[in-house]
């Protein structure tokens, strides 16, 4: 293979490695197959449309980490060449204006710097050597700079002086001072003294220089003003702005660090975008009002006069990424109905679908996602998914048409069967409300026989599901499932008044009525086997399902993922609840006892007879262990079979590692294979 480790995981490797395997060689997708797939991201296209750089995801099996390297492709030709490929990390890839260099970032030093990449020359510099991590990069319009955001870290709080430490003393380690509000951080842990600001750096090197100060963070897309003298970005910089997370205005900084601010509308404003000629500042704005669900909002700004209006106000989706691709159009994206659409909208609000193939970016579960760039002629370069295949990268021509440029997992899955996806639409028991949902059936499947049903819940609750590459359940189908998932009302990509009937209902009967529904429609189709029905979800998904179990027996087993059990103690302990509470609940939990006990899956623990597996990662900050042993102990004083599975290391995303994935997968397929009938 041209790229990437291409290596067999051997099966002892896993833990209940007596499951049993499929004998066809393309039966389904393998658990030793996780490791082999390979995903597109971020791609960029060039400033004459000719090239795209990318990013080529792919696993490292000895490491157990994900690669990340650089690849170019013609954009008429779809001839690839290796820019960086190797065992370091590449990303972030970014053109100069006028295309001969490509900025990026890179931990081939040792440490994650900027980089730039002399196309003609084929000669790589290495820009800076900075002590913390970097983001946002950006050029300038004129090439001379880059900008980017890092952090710029503070003393920690000291409140006790400690006497001398004699010479060669061994004590403890120093006591760690917490007086912030939002202290922790779910796959960082504790939060580290100190602010992101906003740097401007010479693209042919030398010192940074630093442009934002205060105790405020600056981060986000930076969008440079046409002629190289400020940067536009988005802050929230209210004295406590640790309670007011739903907030943030658009600024301007110049290169005397003169700080200008350009909005002040209730809510956040962000994703300042300039056109071609810097009259037009397209940006998006969302409500600041308390509601778990809002739509993000196109406008744009005169930047002479510095008014702004809101483009399709009446458009009931959220509008992602705007970029200009001529005076008065933009290319973006937006969710609608299970799918990630790629489309144009005029500056006077007219809207014109693309695609809506733009996909493919996450591997294990099916969300929705992708990524584009276009440039100022209206070329676009974006992220390619289906049901059958991760995110390759391909382009828009001119005439409209979508042209395909990569196929990076044609070598593995080409030769394999996998499940097919197929859409379902029904109606829920509890108001007749119609949900749409997808099924998963399994390699060389026959109508006329009975097949267990896997239900597997998303998480959020305000994310969506769609017929996207999983490679999660694509191995439940390659086992013999039918898997069936839904977009319960809360879900995404329908609309404000989907996503808001969830609001202070999370979880309820009402979304439970949802899922339940779908099983029956399931059922109703004559292939499903009653007597082997399963459940299965992740965050919000987790708690979905410990709710479910809690209102019917009809499932021969759960698996409930980093749940919340008890929302008195979630709220107060994990990493989210300065935004949770305040959007999520009516008030303070002491506030609100009897609210969110009822909302808690705890409160039905004494109804529970399912045999449940408890699955979350040890360092989980965002729905925290202590919530998994809760309900783990509940089942065992009430002496309900029952496993907990700690993922050493992980943090909320359980799936991050290969193999951590793998082990999600393998131990779910294990405890529903003991409970099959």
């Amino acid at each position: 293979m041209p790229f990437g480790l291409k290596r067999t995981l051997q099966c002892s490797l896993l833990a209940f490695a007596t499951l049993p395997v499929l004998a066809q060689a393309n039966a389904g997708l393998q658990a030793e197959d996780i490791f082999e797939l390979e995903y597109a991201s971020d791609p960029q296209i060039s400033p004459n449309g000719e090239q795209v750089v990318y990013v080529r995801n792919s696993n490292d099996v000895m490491k157990d980490a994900k690669r990340q390297n650089l690849w170019l492709v013609g954009a008429k030709t779809g001839v690839q060449s290796p820019l960086f490929s190797d065992e370091n990390r590449y990303h972030q890839p970014r053109w100069s204006p006028d295309g001969s260099k490509i900025a990026f970032l890179s931990d081939v030093s040792g440490s994650t710097q900027v980089h730039v990449h002399y196309i003609a020359q084929n000669r790589t510099a290495l820009l800076t050597q900075l002590q913390a991590g970097i983001s946002d990069l950006t050029w300038s319009p004129d090439g001379k700079w880059l900008a980017f955001s890092q952090k710029v870290e503070e003393k920690p709080a000291v409140i006790a002086k400690m006497p001398a430490k004699p010479k060669g003393a061994k004590w403890s380690e120093s006591a760690i001072v917490i007086d912030k509000a939002y202290y922790q951080a779910d796959g960082r842990g504790l939060v580290k003294p100190g602010y992101r600001q906003i740097f401007v750096l010479p693209s042919e090197g030398g010192t940074p220089r630093q442009l934002t100060s205060g105790n405020y963070h600056h981060s986000g897309k930076l969008a440079w003003r046409s002629d190289s003298k400020g940067i536009v970005f988005s802050a929230n910089r209210i004295a406590d702005w640790e309670y007011k997370r739903l907030e943030g205005d658009l600024f301007e900084v110049d290169f005397a660090g003169k700080i200008t601010q350009l909005t002040n509308a209730p809510g956040r404003e962000h994703s300042p975008s300039f056109s071609e000629n810097g009259k037009q500042l397209a940006f998006l704005s969302s409500s600041g009002e308390l509601n778990p669900y809002r739509n993000h909002k196109l406008n744009i700004m005169n930047w002479q006069s510095k008014e702004s209006r809101m483009i399709a106000k009446d458009f009931d989706r959220s509008i992602q990424s705007p970029s200009w691709i001529g005076s008065a159009k933009l290319a973006i994206a937006y969710d609608d109905h299970g799918m990630r659409k790629l489309a144009t909208i005029t500056t006077k609000g007219k809207i014109k679908d693309l695609t809506n193939t733009l996909s493919g970016t996450t591997l294990g579960r099916p969300y929705l996602s992708g990524q584009f760039s276009a440039n100022f002629d209206g070329e676009i370069a974006f992220t390619k998914g289906s049901s059958s295949r991760p995110a390759d990268v391909a382009v828009t021509t001119s005439k409209g048409k979508v042209k395909s440029l990569t196929a990076l997992n044609e070598d593995l899955l080409a030769h394999k069967t996998l499940g097919k996806v197929h859409e379902i639409t029904y109606k829920s028991s509890f108001d007749g409300e119609q949900i749409q949902g997808w099924y998963i059936t399994p390699p060389n499947f026959d109508p006329n026989k009975k097949y267990p049903l896997l239900m597997e819940i998303h998480g959020g609750p305000h994310l969506a599901y769609g017929p996207h590459f999983s490679a999660e359940l694509q191995r439940y189908a390659a086992q013999g499932y039918v898997v069936f998932y839904d977009n319960h009302r809360g879900s995404s990509s329908y609309g404000e008044r989907f996503a808001m009937l969830l609001k202070y209902k999370y979880s309820s009967k009402e979304d439970f009525a949802d899922h339940n529904s779908g099983v029956d429609a399931m059922i109703a189709k004559g292939f499903i086997d009653q007597d082997n029905l399963f459940i299965a979800g992740g965050s919000a998904g987790g708690i979905a399902t410990a709710y479910a179990i809690g209102l019917t027996d009809r499932f021969n087993a759960a698996v409930v993922v980093k749940p919340v059990i008890n929302w008195l103690s979630k709220v107060l302990t994990a990493d989210s609840g300065l935004v949770q509470i305040p959007t999520q609940f009516p008030g303070m939990p002491w506030e609100h006892v009897d609210h969110y006990w009822e909302r808690s899956p705890l409160s039905l623990v004494g109804n529970v007879t399912t045999p449940t597996m408890l699955m979350t990662g040890e360092e989980d900050l965002r729905t925290p262990m202590a919530e998994t042993e809760q309900f783990y102990q509940a089942l065992k004083h009430r002496k309900i079979d029952s496993v907990l599975v700690k993922i050493p290391g992980a943090p909320h995303g359980i799936a991050g590692r290969p193999s951590r994935m793998i082990s999600k997968i393998e131990h779910t397929l294990a405890w529903f294979e003991k409970y099959k009938k």
